[in-house]
């Protein structure tokens, strides 16, 4: 297999962990109608990012393990691979997370966020192991927010490990920059948006990002070639799946792999 159809669900946040469900399971059910390989989901969205802003229902793990439940069930029934961004509890530790899903509805694991925003260092955990993900017949790498923007090596690690596509799943709503974009990466906006640019480049690999659609943010939803230019954006501030086709061969992990440690 060399051409992979992503799906990047740009959807609002939800108003709850419930509303946060059936939206993902609609999702899944559009991103299959629309021949999709895998459907990715920005950071938390099952049962949604904890911001200091957003009222969010106290972690629950059987909540959570039957949403996942759903997720995968509807996973099976639209044969669409699916990394959720979600939330998982290990005891008394909440971890920010992805649970990827393959095409069969088989659950293949997490992939903990380990570098942490410092605000987030009061409600989440640090993880402390990366790995990649095998599904829809194609290799791939999680990077997650602030990961990815911000620890190169966070996307490099996947890209050596053989991962053609690297997903960073974020949540990035209207900052105090209060910088209205129209284009992705644009000379004026945040850092943000070129450092994904820089990901793809620096590592020869495709990076897909995933954001909520919410007004004025300063990142939407992209996909971005190993040359590090822009295939598509979803229009900033927009609700929907932003649809995308790549050549996965295309991304030879050559700059990643030529790497040699300081």
């Amino acid at each position: 297999m060399t051409q992979l159809r992503i799906a990047l669900a740009n959807l609002k946040f939800p108003a709850t962990p419930e509303e946060s469900v059936r939206v993902a399971v609609a999702a899944i059910a559009e991103a299959g109608a629309a021949a999709a390989d895998v459907i990715c989901f920005p950071e938390c969205f099952v049962p949604g990012y904890r911001a200091p802003e957003k009222q969010v229902a106290p972690p629950d793990a059987a909540v959570l393990a039957a949403a996942w439940q759903e997720v995968a069930a509807a996973a099976d029934r639209a044969r669409v691979a699916v990394i959720l961004g979600t939330e998982r509890l290990e005891g008394d530790s909440l971890f920010v997370t992805a649970l990827v899903i393959d095409r069969d509805g088989r659950q293949l694991g997490f992939q903990d966020k380990v570098q942490l925003d410092p605000s987030e260092e009061g409600i989440y955990a640090h993880g402390s192991a990366r790995r990649v993900f095998e599904a829809a017949g194609v290799r791939f790498g999680i990077a997650i927010c602030h990961e990815g923007w911000r620890y190169p090596e966070t996307v490099r690690w996947a890209a050596r490990q053989g991962a053609k596509i690297v997903f960073h799943p974020q949540f990035h709503e209207a900052g105090p920059e209060g910088y209205v974009a129209t284009t992705f990466a644009e000379q004026g906006n945040t850092f943000h948006e070129k450092a994904i640019l820089c990901r793809a480049a620096e590592n020869t690999c495709f990076v897909a990002t995933v954001n909520c659609a919410s007004a004025g943010s300063a990142t939407t939803s992209a996909v971005v070639r190993p040359d590090g230019t822009v295939l598509c954006y979803q229009p900033y501030g927009q609700e929907g799946l932003l649809l995308a086709e790549i050549d996965i061969q295309e991304a030879t992990g050559l700059l990643a792999q030529r790497y040699r440690p300081v």
